[in-house]
């Protein structure tokens, strides 16, 4: 696997891999659970399930709402869903017309910021892929509560389902500000050449893609066993 390209091929993924594609020309990614069989279970927005900013955004991104009618005839299963976001696809499904990814676990932290973009790759490691697969598929009948573009969406679960954890969004924000911050100064002194306004974009961009990492953030799991009461989810 690349260090600037995670891309793969079908022939090798394996159960559990953490999968994602990007739509719209790199502007948002739809990430995945890879459970074998050429089958995805993944975290979308339904119709009439979420707010009108979201189910816009899914919409001119074309994210993964998935196709009424699947014409893989060896998966007739592809589609499946409990009245929740979380469903079963094929790959080609998943995939549409974009290419397929494989997102990083258990990855030093000067990767982590040196990544282009950010939402490929994290430092948490993941758990093994029969505990990945498990999860996933309770979740596909207990569901992942209600999508939220910003704070419980399609990698979120990808996430959880790898790790078992999940993010604070409300915390994640207040310790990516407070880092930021410090961050601004820090990165104007380190490269003077650069323009003020660029540095404080690129300090605050880094911290906070690393104060917002799975693998860094304490509260997780604390967290998930709270909140997992509120989205009527079990605990892996």
């Amino acid at each position: 696997m690349g260090f600037l390209s995670q891309r793969v091929e079908r022939s090798e993924l394996a159960a559990g891999d953490h999968i994602y594609t990007w739509r719209a020309g790199f502007v948002y990614a739809h990430h995945g659970i890879y459970v074998g069989g050429k089958k995805v279970v993944h975290f979308t927005a339904t119709e009439g399930s979420t707010d009108a900013t979201t189910r816009l955004f899914a919409v001119c991104t074309s994210s993964s709402i998935c196709p009424t009618v699947c014409t893989n005839q060896d998966i007739p299963d592809c589609g499946f869903h409990k009245s929740s976001g979380v469903f079963l696809s094929c790959l080609d499904c998943f995939l549409g017309n974009g290419l397929l990814y494989r997102f990083e676990y258990g990855r030093r932290s000067l990767v982590l910021l040196a990544k282009l973009r950010g939402g490929t790759c994290t430092t948490a490691e993941s758990d093994p892929p029969e505990t990945v697969i498990r999860r996933a598929m309770d979740m596909l009948h207990d569901g992942f509560g209600k999508y939220d573009l910003f704070n419980r969406n399609c990698e979120d679960f990808a996430k959880y389902c790898k790790t078992g954890y999940v993010i604070n969004p409300t915390k994640a924000y207040q310790v990516a500000c407070r880092l930021g911050l410090g961050s601004m100064g820090l990165a104007a002194v380190l490269n003077p050449t650069v323009p003020v306004g660029l540095s404080l974009g690129m300090g605050v961009n880094l911290v906070s893609r690393y104060a917002n990492d799975i693998g860094v953030r304490r509260e997780v799991n604390t967290w998930l066993k709270k909140m997992c009461k509120t989205w009527g989810c079990k605990l892996a």
